[in-house]
């Protein structure tokens, strides 16, 4: 293709390049190695997902196809369905339950390092009281003294679990916690 001429004395001259024929099969294959990781989800996930009813159906449909030709074809029909859609918030919304958000990685990290720092420092719960003072005082230090104990007898760490929880539940009331804290594991 020939490149356009510009004229000097024009005000404004829009340039469209045209997209390539590599860039759009490359979006194609995106899309559907998402439609992929979409077939791949439970139902009780698909159902959490706004997604329009044809894409729900063919996503069923390849999760019931079994012949090999046949379930290339419909992961290509799914991904040419995700052409129609923004899949900025399904992406999104995998990501995080895959565990790939930062933001709520960053979230329970400090949480951890909340707990872990009561754990080995006395002084850390005053500071803790100053920026949290809704948190029950006797209940965060019955936890803490008893989560040393299970540490020191090479116990189970219970208390030290439930203390990731409190801790949780005192930052959620008082900060922008993610709404998905609820479905998070605590690493020990």
């Amino acid at each position: 293709m020939r490149p356009k001429k510009i004229d000097p004395n024009a005000e404004e001259v829009d340039l469209i390049e045209p997209i390539s024929k590599t860039k759009l099969k490359a979006e194609a294959d995106a899309l559907q190695e998402i439609g992929v990781k979409l077939v791949a989800l439970p139902n009780s996930k698909l159902s959490q997902l706004d997604l329009p009813e044809r894409l729900v159906d063919a996503i069923a449909e390849a999760k019931r196809i079994t012949a090999n030709g046949a379930t290339r074809r419909q992961k290509q029909y799914i991904g040419s369905l995700m052409r129609d859609i923004d899949v900025g918030p399904i992406v999104e919304q995998m990501e995080k339950w895959e565990g790939k958000n930062t933001a709520e990685n960053a979230y329970f990290h400090n949480l951890e390092r909340w707990r872990t720092r009561l754990i080995e420092d006395e002084g850390v719960l005053s500071e803790l009281m100053q920026q949290y003072p809704s948190i029950d005082s006797q209940q965060i230090r019955t936890l803490i003294r008893n989560a040393r104990r299970e540490a020191s007898l090479a116990k189970p760490p219970k208390s030290s679990r439930e203390l990731f929880k409190l801790l949780r539940e005192v930052t959620a009331d008082s900060q922008d916690a993610p709404a998905e804290s609820e479905s998070y594991e605590d690493p020990i």
